[in-house]
């Protein structure tokens, strides 16, 4: 017969020939099952052939408080956004804070900046309830589309006594991640009312007196200034890398820099970062150190020390790059060593940073033609949040004490948690 076929062997070819197709498509949608395809039909034949995969994301959800935002806060976040694609960030109303815990230091406007500012963080879900009711738990599932609710290692528990994360527990989409270790809301708040403890009801009283105190480090108890610089915090180049966006600017950047104490880091340093990163391509943060900080403010400043300060600001999406540690004076030899194009400096700044018959310290890039003062967008300083503090100063005293009780049992009972 060599080459050819009869015309009768036609029927047979054909059978010959779908049954092949039929072959191999079985064997494509085996190998669908190990390699992400999945069939899709062609009527001619009434067979599938594979089609790629589409890969969902995964969602997380976290919330909090995230009053008085540090760098504990974003590194939760930061785990957070590891155990997922997408990280949706809850933050719990003001009625509800003031209910479970105590009044908020921040309105809700400036925590949502807040959250909103840090580069793990995708979506910000407003007035988020203290408690996960299985109500709240089924909207984030459905309409948020969440896959797993975040909380750290530290037990959440309501004025009743119960698990506030015990409806996701129980539905399997829960996950737990490790505490950053050696700072709080609460620790925080307790280093400035350090300043006004052990004195009498009517100094207390006068608040406009005791924040001149805190601010110009003039206290007359045996817990005036070393110890208003007291932290657990235990820095490691591991944290500092974790935090790090780990890039350089491009050779033809344009490299804006930016200095100050950022101590508290606040929704007005967001502010002005974000200000100051629109006006380049690359934003270069510089940090002051602690003895230059308290040079300038006083006794009790800065209330986070400079290691504390470096996270919050390299958590911030604005940031590009630290200097930790900062000279007062930005040099000819900064300039060029850094390729900056621009230094700025806001409009709002503590009033003791500059004192009368100072030499100025951006007497260089302004000779440069390089320097330029941005209009802040807010009028937030420290002083104006430790002066919160002071205000309700028995409000928070309060607060601390409730808390500060349930901390100390956690650390009690603390147990080593795998991952950071």
């Amino acid at each position: 017969m060599g080459l050819s076929m009869r015309y009768s062997d036609a029927p047979q070819v054909a059978q010959l020939l779908v049954a092949g197709l039929i072959l191999a498509a079985a064997v494509l949608g085996l190998s669908s099952h190990f390699l992400g395809f999945i069939p899709v039909a062609i009527p001619a034949f009434g067979i599938f052939l594979p089609k790629k995969k589409e890969n969902r994301r995964v969602r997380v959800y976290m919330d909090g408080c995230f009053d008085l935002m540090h760098y504990g806060h974003a590194n939760a976040l930061r785990q957070a956004r590891a155990l997922g694609d997408e990280l949706v960030v809850g933050v719990v109303s003001d009625g509800e804070i003031e209910s479970n815990k105590g009044p908020p230091v921040m309105s809700m406007d400036e925590r949502m900046a807040m959250v909103r500012s840090v580069k793990w963080v995708d979506e910000v879900i407003e007035d988020a309830p203290y408690a996960i009711n299985e109500e709240f738990m089924n909207k984030l599932f459905t309409k948020y589309r969440i896959d797993y609710i975040i909380h750290g290692d530290d037990p959440c528990l309501l004025p009743d006594g119960s698990d506030a994360y015990a409806h996701a527990k129980k539905a399997g989409r829960y996950k737990q991640i490790k505490r950053t270790e050696g700072v709080s809301s609460t620790d925080i708040v307790g280093r400035m009312l350090l300043c006004v403890r052990d004195r009498p009801p009517s100094e207390i009283q006068n608040h406009a007196s005791l924040q001149r105190q805190f601010s110009h480090g003039h206290s007359h108890g045996p817990d005036s200034h070393p110890q208003t610089q007291i932290s657990h915090f235990l820095p490691t180049s591991r944290r500092i890398v974790q935090f790090s966006n780990g890039k350089g600017p491009r050779p033809d950047a344009r490299i804006v820099y930016i200095d100050g104490a950022f101590d508290l880091f606040h929704a007005g340093h967001v502010a002005i970062l974000e200000r100051a990163k629109a006006l380049g391509d690359f934003l270069l943060v510089g940090i002051h150190t602690d003895q230059t900080v308290r040079t300038r403010r006083g006794a009790h400043h800065p209330v986070m020390n400079l290691h504390e300060r470096s996270l919050s600001v390299l958590s911030c999406r604005y940031a590009d790059e630290i200097i930790i540690g900062a000279p007062w004076e930005v040099t000819k030899d900064m300039v060029t060593t850094f390729n900056i194009s621009l230094v700025v400096h806001g409009t709002v700044a503590e009033t003791t940073d500059f004192k009368e018959g100072d030499f100025d310290p951006y007497a260089c890039p302004k000779q440069l033609g390089k320097f330029k003062i941005l209009e802040s967008p807010r009028n937030i300083t420290t002083s104006t949040i430790i002066a919160r503090i002071v205000a309700n100063h028995e409000a928070f005293r309060k607060r601390n004490e409730k808390k500060a009780e349930s901390e100390r049992r956690y650390y009690a009972n603390k147990q080593f948690v795998n991952g950071d």
